[in-house]
């Protein structure tokens, strides 16, 4: 018989990458919540910071954490094909970040962010309300993007629903939990598994104070 998998306790979420993730998940709230409510100067506020938070997300994948890099848990179809056979079996999942399967399912989520925040910024509905960059495009690129930006919530709403659902899955099937790393950071991995360099504190505060000017100054544009 052999002997069980030697574990241990690592940190795998720096802190940027769980305080934009539940960010995100309150400002999306916000912006579909007061879209539909008509409370427009609640949907532009929440519509710019989630827009800013998305820009510094897709920075930090490039140049933040080891986790948090596309780089690290976007794969091939290969992999993500395994990923999803694999995840029947009942033993806990013991990786470190994303796996190859939630890592697109990331990706999807930050690029559909990405193009609702930004459509709106072009969108213009003629009645009530005028994204800051409506005037700088011909009309009929407003109004595409003023279409994308009505229909793509449906979109995303779909898209977290069914990332909810593979949360509550993973913890029914594979008694494994998600929510708790993305509160604490930390995760119990494998016993050989290296820990992840976490990215530079500094480095972060300049993206985020970066992605932050370039919203702020967009917006005035309007």
């Amino acid at each position: 018989m052999s002997e069980p998998q030697q574990t241990r306790r690592l940190t795998i979420w720096d802190p940027w990458v769980r305080i934009v993730h539940w960010a995100i998940v309150v400002l999306f709230a916000v912006s579909v919540a007061s879209g539909l409510a008509h409370r427009l100067e609640l949907h532009f506020a929440s519509g710019y910071a989630l827009l800013a938070l998305v820009l510094f997300r897709i920075a930090w994948g490039i140049v933040g954490s080891d986790t948090a890099r596309f780089a690290t848990f976007l794969r091939g179809p290969r992999a993500v094909l395994r990923s999803l056979a694999g995840f029947l079996h009942r033993s806990p999942d013991r990786t470190a970040g994303h796996g190859a399967a939630g890592g697109w399912s990331v990706a999807a989520l930050l690029l559909l962010l990405l193009a609702q925040a930004g459509s709106g910024l072009f969108a213009d509905d003629a009645i009530f309300t005028r994204g800051p960059l409506a005037r700088q495009v011909p009309p009929w690129v407003s109004d595409l993007a003023t279409s994308l930006h009505v229909r793509l919530w449906m979109a995303l709403a779909a898209l977290v629903a069914l990332h909810i659902l593979a949360v509550l899955l993973y913890a029914a099937v594979r008694r494994t939990d998600l929510i708790g790393p993305m509160v604490t950071g930390r995760k119990r991995v494998d016993a050989d598994t290296p820990p992840p360099a976490m990215g530079s504190p500094w480095l972060a505060a300049a993206l985020m104070i970066a992605a932050a000017a370039a919203v702020w100054a967009i917006s005035r544009l309007g």
